[in-house]
């Protein structure tokens, strides 16, 4: 994911279901329409929005997730309290639950 990708799914988390030029006309994306379309894209892919039709896109509960640090979009799974990717926190061994 990158800074654009974050930026995108905080202005669409915001303001609601947005078309992609409208995404590209905020203020704190300040990309050209065309990479905020391929990158819509890259995020629908990863389940983070939904494309609505028409170049509309809208953020998922995934997508919330992933901004609220509980989904990790990489590997598609939602974390667990504390959960920071499998690795073993403090006193815990590798492969112990």
């Amino acid at each position: 994911m990158s800074i654009w990708d974050d930026r995108i799914l905080e202005t669409i988390r915001s303001k609601g279901p947005l078309p992609v030029g409208e995404i590209a006309d905020e203020e704190g994306v300040r990309i050209q329409q065309p990479s905020v379309s391929r990158r819509c894209s890259k995020l629908a892919d990863h389940s983070l929005v939904i494309a609505l039709g028409n170049g509309v896109y809208q953020i998922t509960e995934q997508g919330k997730g992933y901004l609220d640090g509980e989904y990790d979009a990489e590997n598609g799974v939602w974390m667990q309290d504390g959960d920071d990717n499998g690795a073993p926190s403090a006193g815990e061994q590798p492969g112990e639950i």
